[in-house]
């Protein structure tokens, strides 16, 4: 392996350096920070830059970059991951993962006043009141908020009410009070005390814990019904209900489970998309799903670790058990994690899975809509590598056979150009060499036919080549390309009949592509195109065949005048129909008398 040469003096501190967790920060000429890393044993983490030459483009490029480094030494390697973290933020360094995620999420905050207030907001500030959330869509935060209000009659004013406030009779009863949403606050109408419960029961309500908040109204219903305060009973009855309601359209996952925390992964090379959840008495009571950006081939347990520290400095999460795909790189004090392989923790794992997965679809319609040729490259991309391309496949051609009993064989060519169809390119042939159904040769033919042209009259070669069928019609274009000297210079593949298998030649084993993956829906598109226009001209010649067949058989007549005839006449059910005076205005007497006796006769022997 090659190593990367270094100043004398980059090597000395390499040299030295300890062999304790930390964090690194490299340095470029211009004393710019590069990089910032954490490290269990900063001695083997740092050295292992420097001693290889690395599969990553990218990495060697930042090896080459570095002019300098510095390092901190840390008691910990949880300490190490926070401080990375920071500093990551600070300097933002052009080879480090990147957080894409400049959302405001909404809370709902509970103040910490006499008489709270309960509203939502997107700023957090260190005063004492309660936050629940984040709500990752305000609609749900919403749809909470209205909730309450038709619980509990809370106040919605501004209004600083102490016991002093009221005493000074500063207040005046507003529209609020009128339409019975406020009891008078400002006005000392309602006990602290009895606001108090209100706000309790709130606090249940966003803590996710309304089974028993409806136990607690379902008790408090029958004790006002057995006193006969029967319109407190229904008031009661009526607040019952509503929370059934909303207990009803929440997302309950687990009846077992209670506070637990969920990451789930999903990611698309370039992008590592991770979705957090976490539960209180089995509801989903916070979702919020990351995106981080890959600089460097950062794996998954790294980059979980990255999302786990980030909630918990945004979120204020303090984990026990956490559910996770898997385990993270970096160890967190006194949490436990766990891999699930069945039961309800994998339903949960499952069910936030989809959510970063959705996450990631999202954003790549949001991409394709603001700018569609970014979106155009990263595709491109992606079938390079899931193909084994040498290049961009730009330019995709891909071949169907069809015929139907071994009659009128026909072959299409549907080309896509940056992933999209051209349809003025597309291409049929008929099969002219081979009898038969007989659908190798006819694979062979075809293509000897399309790339022998091309390259006669100097047009552009595709860089990839798709056949519909397995390893025989896969050898078959193979054997094509060898003989016209193109074999090694366009790739070729073979689609078998379930789609996600992919042959390559010389290899007996297929390659599976996700269901999920972007490759396949364009190469499902492409083998869908070309039977599609195969098809549609197969049942063309067929037709035609079997009109044309019929005028064939008359004697003496040529080409010339069935093409007169069918010009004139439109089918051949109006010629046969045709009197002898009609026929000979278009061919002449003689002619139209030997037609109109010809089907005279057909129709006797019918």
């Amino acid at each position: 392996m090659a190593k990367h040469d270094k100043s004398e003096a980059l090597k000395e501190k390499i040299s030295i350096l300890p062999s304790t967790p930390g964090v690194y920060t490299y340095y470029d000429a211009e004393g710019t920070v590069i990089y910032v890393g954490k490290a269990k044993n900063l001695k083997r983490r740092v050295s292992s830059y420097f001693n290889r030459t690395h599969d990553s483009v990218r990495t060697n490029l930042l090896v080459r970059a570095i002019a300098d480094m510095s390092y901190i030494v840390v008691p910990t390697e949880q300490d190490a991951l926070n401080l990375e973290n920071s500093m990551i933020k600070e300097y933002k360094p052009r080879y480090n993962v990147l957080l894409k995620d400049d959302k405001s999420y909404p809370w709902i905050c509970v103040t910490k006043e006499h008489y709270p207030r309960v509203f939502l907001t997107r700023h957090r500030i260190k005063d004492g009141s309660k936050y629940y959330g984040p709500y990752t869509e305000a609609g749900a935060a919403k749809a909470v908020l209205s909730l309450i209000g038709q619980l509990y009659p809370l106040r919605t004013c501004r209004h600083q009410i102490t016991p002093e406030y009221i005493a000074r009779g500063k207040g005046s009863l507003c529209l609020e009070y009128h339409l019975k949403r406020c009891q008078g606050c400002c006005k000392g109408m309602v006990s602290e005390q009895e606001y108090a419960r209100y706000i309790e029961s709130v606090k249940q309500i966003l803590n996710g814990e309304t089974r028993e908040l409806m136990d607690y109204l379902k008790s408090e219903m029958n004790a006002r019904a057995e006193e006969l305060k029967f319109e407190e009973a229904q008031q009661l009855k009526e607040q019952y209900q509503l929370v059934e309601r909303y207990r009803a359209k929440s997302v309950i996952i687990s009846q077992v489970l209670d506070d637990i925390d969920v990451f789930g992964v999903d990611d698309d090379d370039r992008c590592v998309y991770v979705n957090y959840m976490h539960l209180r008495r089995g509801a989903v009571v916070r979702s919020v799903t990351l995106r981080y950006t890959r600089r460097l081939e950062e794996t998954v347990p790294e980059i979980l670790a990255y999302a786990l520290n980030e909630v918990s400095r945004r979120f204020g999460a303090v984990y026990d058990e956490v559910v996770v795909p898997e385990i993270p790189d970096v160890e967190f004090d006194g949490v436990t994690f766990t891999i699930p392989q069945r039961g309800d923790r994998a339903k949960l794992l499952d069910v936030s899975v989809r959510n970063a997965r959705q996450a990631k679809i999202d954003y790549l319609k949001h991409l394709e809509k603001v700018d569609p040729e970014q979106r155009t490259e990263r595709l491109l991309e992606r079938m390079k590598a899931d193909f084994r391309l040498k290049e961009l496949p730009r330019h995709i051609e891909c071949f169907d056979n069809s015929n139907i009993q071994g009659t009128n064989p026909v072959a299409s060519c549907v080309v896509f150009k940056n992933g999209k169809p051209s349809k003025r390119d597309y291409r049929h042939f008929n099969i002219k060499t081979v009898e038969g159904p007989d659908d190798f040769a006819s694979m062979k033919e075809v293509l000897t036919r399309r790339y022998t042209r091309l390259m006669n009259e100097g047009e552009p070669l595709p860089q990839l080549i798709v056949v519909d069928g397995g390893k025989g019609q896969l050898s078959s274009a193979v054997e094509a390309l060898e003989e016209i000297g193109l074999r090694g210079v366009i790739a070729v593949v073979g689609i078998a009949k379930r789609l996600e298998e992919i042959y390559f030649p010389g290899d007996s084993v297929p390659l599976y592509i996700d269901k999920n993956s972007e490759s396949l829906r364009v190469v499902q598109h492409l083998r869908d195109e070309a039977h599609r226009f195969g098809i549609t001209h197969h049942r063309n010649r067929r037709s035609k065949s079997q009109t044309v067949s019929v005028l064939d058989s008359i004697p003496g007549v040529g080409e010339a005048t069935r093409t007169t005839l069918m010009k004139h006449f439109r089918s051949v059910k109006k010629i046969s129909e045709a009197t002898e005076d009609a026929l000979a205005e278009v061919v002449g007497k003689a002619k139209a008398r030997v037609i109109r006796q010809f089907f005279v006769d057909r129709e006797a022997q019918a």
